[in-house]
Formats: C-alpha cells, sequence, structure tokens
C-alpha cells in the first residue's frame, strides 16, 4: 500500500501488473517479466503467468520449483498436534 505522502505514479500505455501472493507459495506474477537479481543479473520469461519463487529453495531461481511443498513444518505451524 502507498504511504499517504505518494503520489501514484501515471503509467502511460501500460496497465498495472497483476502480483498474486500465496501463503507458503510463490508469487504469480503476470508475464511477461524480467527479475532482476541481488547481483544485478536479469532473468526473463515471456509465460503469461509465472512463478517467482520465495522461498530460495528452488533449483531453478528466481523461478518456483515447487521445492515449497518439501520444506519441514516448524513447530506450531499448520497441522493437527
Amino acid at each position: 500500500m502507498p504511504n499517504p505522502s505518494e503520489r501514484p505514479h501515471p503509467m502511460p500505455h501500460r496497465s498495472p501488473v497483476r502480483i498474486r501472493v500465496q501463503r507458503d507459495g510463490p508469487l504469480l506474477v503476470e508475464g511477461p517479466v524480467e527479475v532482476v537479481g541481488e547481483d544485478g543479473e536479469v532473468t526473463v520469461s515471456r509465460r503469461f503467468t509465472v512463478a517467482v519463487c520465495t522461498c530460495r529453495r528452488s533449483r531453478i531461481f528466481p523461478w518456483c520449483d515447487t521445492s515449497h511443498r518439501r520444506r519441514e513444518k516448524r513447530p506450531g505451524e499448520g497441522g493437527a498436534v
């Protein structure tokens, strides 16, 4: 959410990009997208929707390979006691 002091920047000729956030999953971004890594490396996907890894376990990072599904649950996280 933008700060109240921030004014939205006009986006001529472009619609806002939709990003869907999932608990314990990737960010789903309507593509095509360019992802710029910490080291400045640019990775491009031309797909209509891409899954961007947020757990950093993916073997194809920055794209999600569902590695987050194999993680161990921490005590008190979900499930029965």
